[in-house]
């Protein structure tokens, strides 16, 4: 079972409601304050970190940055541009565990991000 934790600046609880929709039993979400949760990240306490905020890569990954450092994160979507489905789905296949991305953009990015972690998780990414 995946442990996931929503961080970011803003609809945290939209964003727990969604990947909890999604996955169900396949996953534990917990929501956190940025420094909690990345804190938990690094301590092994949960497996991904999702956060959102109004560019994508501030507010939402800033903590994760500082902590668990730029080979850990991956801004999946900013204003104006979502990355693929590949580059999401690669970023996670190369071990990317905290995602930051704008939050018009969670109905796209979540679902994707989540399938990938599955994936990944089932050996098959």
């Amino acid at each position: 079972m995946m442990k996931i934790v929503v961080g970011g600046q803003i609809d945290k609880e939209e964003i727990a409601s969604l990947i909890e929709k999604q996955l169900g039993e396949k996953a534990v979400v917990t929501v956190k304050g940025d420094l909690d949760a990345t804190m938990g990240m690094k301590t092994g306490q949960y497996d991904y970190y999702v956060g959102a905020c109004n560019t994508g890569g501030g507010g939402a990954l800033a903590m994760a940055l500082a902590i668990l450092g730029k080979a850990k994160c991956a801004t999946v979507s900013m204003p104006g541009q979502i990355r693929s489905d590949e580059e999401i789905e690669a970023e996670v296949r190369d071990g990317k565990v905290a995602f930051g991305f704008t939050a018009q953009h969670k109905d796209a990015v979540v679902p994707v991000l989540l399938n990938a972690m599955v994936k990944k998780e089932e050996g098959t990414l």
